[in-house]
């Protein structure tokens, strides 16, 4: 990998006009074809021609409004920030009049599911080695006051395809550096902590959470908050789904857990636990027992997991653009709807659909408009993510009131103070971000 002594883009602090030319990156790499068309970016294969390495590129346009250079330059900041062999290194980093291009590691392997579904044993311990890689790489994280905000297993890879490879954090784009509680909900829904959902002020205690969310999974291979309303009718499945994470409404349920270690099942109680003072952090996850001790059981459990992740995850609903993509359009139609007061009330009290702060003039937003939205759709999705829809959600206006808008970052990557820290690059929920004057410097 390229290392740290690299130019970065040659960004040198206060000189604005010191743009890399487009031919200083061709003449290093060579870029393939796009992998993924995203809202805020495209994602492109890229080779080293001189060490022949491949790498991931994203480029972010900037002609396509603040929104994504703000995304840019945050995801910059915080991977800059960043060295742990459980995430995706950043090698480097080219700024030209009309676009960035940060050029990533590789990953190379399998999604965790898929990994899961082609062994022939599978164990609470094999789960315990996931589980251990990712609560240090989100330890590390947390040490630097960097919270995810956006773990789940989509994003959760394989550095390569060797037998014993490693796991990595592939995603970045709701990364934000903790400068005090955090306001703006954002995540993908059914891994959303209570305090995102209920809209209360955030923070590290969110990943963990997430954390359990995904071991929850991975034991059992059912999502621990579901709901049976049909999957088209996303306003009621949704609603339904906040209130269990309100309400920490989950069980061990049985024949499922029938076979899972009390060890286990105590881990996954602490990081779902619904008051985020009482959750477990990263670091004490990783001394408790059923990851540094000998408790995690080495029963094999693939067939009761593995039927259940076919039966929920077959469809890959969950990381599908197109509910995302949906749901937001659903969250925005109210805008356009004339609605008695007392339902509207009531729609803000229990629904996401008043709920959203962003709701009003986004057009800056729009800029790669409805077919890079419908690419999304389609593309692999590992980035589904949304700025979360709340069940108890404040007034629209107070939430506007209360947010300060943030100055406007200047890209300075040895700097990450004077950046605004906010990041959404893989951003299919688009219509739910935060105005610019709805999203708050926290502090």
């Amino acid at each position: 990998m390229a290392g740290w002594a690299m130019p970065f883009g040659c960004l040198n602090p206060g000189d604005k006009k010191d743009y890399n030319s487009p031919t200083e990156i061709t003449d290093k790499y060579d870029l393939g074809q796009i992998v993924k068309s995203e809202e805020f970016c495209e994602i492109f294969r890229a080779k080293d021609k001189n060490t022949l390495k491949m790498y991931t590129c994203k480029k972010f346009m900037k002609k396509d409004g603040r929104k994504v250079r703000k995304a840019a330059k945050n995801e910059i900041v915080i991977l800059k920030m960043v060295k742990h062999p459980n995430i995706l290194q950043l090698v480097d980093v080219y700024e030209t009049r009309k676009e960035y291009y940060l050029f990533l590691e590789l990953a190379t392997g399998r999604e965790v599911f898929d990994w899961i579904l082609d062994q022939g044993y599978y164990s609470e311990r094999d789960t315990s080695n996931v589980i251990r890689q990712v609560m240090e790489a989100v330890a590390y994280l947390h040490s630097l006051k960097i919270v995810h905000r956006n773990l789940k297993l989509e994003n959760l890879v394989y550095y390569n395809r060797l037998k014993h490879s490693k796991i990595v954090i592939s995603d970045f784009h709701l990364a934000k550096l903790e400068n005090g509680l955090i306001k703006e909900p954002c995540g993908t829904p059914e891994y959303l902590a209570p305090e995102v959902v209920g809209r209360q002020r955030y923070g590290r205690p969110v990943d963990c959470w997430a954390l359990g969310v995904i071991m929850y999974i991975l034991l059992s291979g059912n999502p621990p908050f579901y709901d049976e309303t049909d999957e088209e009718d996303y306003e009621n499945h949704d609603k339904n789904l906040f209130r269990k994470i309100l309400a920490g409404d989950y069980e061990f349920d049985s024949p499922y857990w029938d076979e899972i270690s009390d060890s286990a099942k105590n881990l996954v109680s602490r990081l779902m636990e619904v008051d985020q003072d009482q959750r477990l952090t990263a670091q004490e996850a990783i001394n408790h027992e059923w990851i540094s001790g000998n408790a995690a059981s080495d029963k094999n459990i693939k067939e009761n997991v593995c039927a259940q992740i076919e039966k929920n995850f077959a469809k890959a609903k969950w990381k599908k653009a197109v509910r995302v993509t949906t749901m937001m359009k659903r969250l925005r139609a109210p805008e356009h709807q004339t609605a008695a007061p007392a339902a509207a009330a009531a729609a803000a009290a229990a629904a996401p659909d008043a709920a959203n702060p962003a709701a009003g003039p986004q057009e800056n937003l729009q800029a790669p408009s409805e077919a890079s939205t419908a690419q999304s759709s389609t593309a692999e999705s590992n980035s589904a993510s949304t700025e979360a829809p709340v069940v108890e959600a404040a007034n629209a206006e107070a939430v506007a009131a209360a947010d300060a808008p943030p100055a406007e970052p200047v890209l300075h990557v040895p700097a990450p103070e004077q950046l605004d820290p906010t990041s959404r690059c893989n951003g299919e929920a688009l219509d739910s971000l935060p105005s610019d004057t709805g999203e708050e410097q926290s502090g």
